[in-house]
């Protein structure tokens, strides 16, 4: 998808066609999440520190997430690609894989579904869609990148040095910034110099295994298989926070909103998860990230909030440093019921099970602002 949240908040909100709009947060420990293609002619970009894009595009809107509304639109959009095929590997909430095997006989009966998606897409969810065609993985995502907005693109194997060669090296899987600078050095800027230095120099520069995988990509070849299984691999919130969280109670309340948020968007999913990941950075920026898994899966905000605690009180060392993000997600999900453990949990889990639903129902029905636990009340400004 094009600038997927930008553009949900443009169709949401016409008035914001045309104009340079950042989604994220505006504030001076901000980033941006994403941004409309007329911010992008500033120079603003994905990741980028809120202070930055401001003195870049000084004239933009901005607006907070609305990571709920983006995930339905995802969803949506699923159900489009489920329709192709039933080997649909997800890699984000925007961006997908489609295996067409036995469907298109060739690249050009590919051109013609990808064309038909791009229209239906189009027609039913008013954002535009860019649609890359090729023999495998990396080549059709590399075909998704190349004509943005609204592109339409196949690379054959046979096309690869014209298309493919003359890209930044950085387009190859596994190129990043600490892998990039050495190759750099080394005069190896694009894709297809890599292939014009023998294999055990590059195996000097990036090691051998990195070497092999390099140079497999640079000939355009990749044998991975489309994964349905990626589906759903984990669920997270995370913030980062304009002032460190200096207290514990302020650091147990955003934890309960985490595990909330995480707990509502499994219940929507019809999921329940195994293992709980916490997040924590510092004004230092000291990270830590840990992970603990459950006796028994959940969907339910009491046992997410548990396990964080304990993760917190037992393996994170703040040593009285401020938080400035705090991240919860899970893993290891499942479908609901799936298991003989949801057959049998005792009536207090099933009581809170129900009342969660219940208060799904309302939120969904009213708004998010509708129903929230008392803990999670501004508390009122002292005069």
């Amino acid at each position: 998808m094009d600038a997927f949240y930008a553009s949900v908040e443009v169709r949401d909100d016409p008035r914001l066609t045309g104009l340079p709009l950042i989604v994220g947060h505006r504030g001076p420990r901000g980033v941006v999440a994403t941004c409309s293609y007329e911010a992008r002619r500033f120079g603003v970009r994905s990741a980028m520190p809120a202070v930055t894009a401001a003195r870049l595009c000084p004239e933009a809107v901005w607006l907070a997430s609305r990571m709920s509304r983006y995930l339905d639109v995802s969803t949506d959009i699923r159900r489009l690609l489920d329709e192709l095929s039933p080997r649909v590997e997800p890699l984000s909430i925007d961006e997908a894989f489609v295996d067409l095997t036995g469907i298109a006989a060739d690249l050009d009966a590919g051109m013609a579904i990808a064309r038909r998606l791009k229209d239906r897409i189009r027609a039913e969810q008013r954002l535009g869609a860019s649609v890359g065609v090729a023999p495998n993985k990396f080549l059709a995502k590399v075909a998704s990148d190349l004509e943005k907005p609204d592109g339409w693109t196949r690379i054959s194997l046979a096309e690869v040095p014209a298309r493919l060669w003359p890209l930044p090296v950085e387009r190859l899987w596994g190129v990043g910034p600490r892998t990039a600078q050495p190759l750099h050095r080394a005069g190896i800027d694009t894709v297809g110099a890599v292939l014009r230095v023998e294999e055990a120099h590059l195996a000097t520069i990036v090691g051998q295994r990195m070497a092999a995988h390099l140079r497999a990509l640079a000939r355009g070849e990749d044998d991975r298989s489309v994964d349905p299984e990626r589906e759903a691999r984990s669920i997270s919130e995370e913030r980062t926070y304009g002032a460190d969280l200096q207290d514990a109670d302020a650091v147990d309340r955003e934890l309960l909103a985490r595990a909330e948020g995480v707990a509502r968007q499994l219940r929507k999913d019809g999921l329940v998860a195994r293992t709980v990941r916490l997040k924590i950075r510092t004004a230092d920026y000291t990270t830590w990230i840990r992970a603990h898994t459950l006796g028994e899966p959940t969907d339910l905000a009491e046992p997410l909030l548990a396990a964080a605690r304990e993760i917190l009180r037992a393996r994170v060392p703040l040593r009285g440093r401020g938080v400035r993000l705090l991240g919860l997600g899970v893993s290891n999900l499942e479908p609901a019921l799936s298991g003989q453990a949801t057959l049998f949990e005792d009536a207090g889990t099933d009581r809170a099970r129900r009342a969660a639903r219940a208060a799904d129902r309302v939120r969904d029905k009213l708004g998010d602002h509708t129903l929230t636990r008392a803990r999670l009340l501004k508390e009122p400004q002292t005069p």
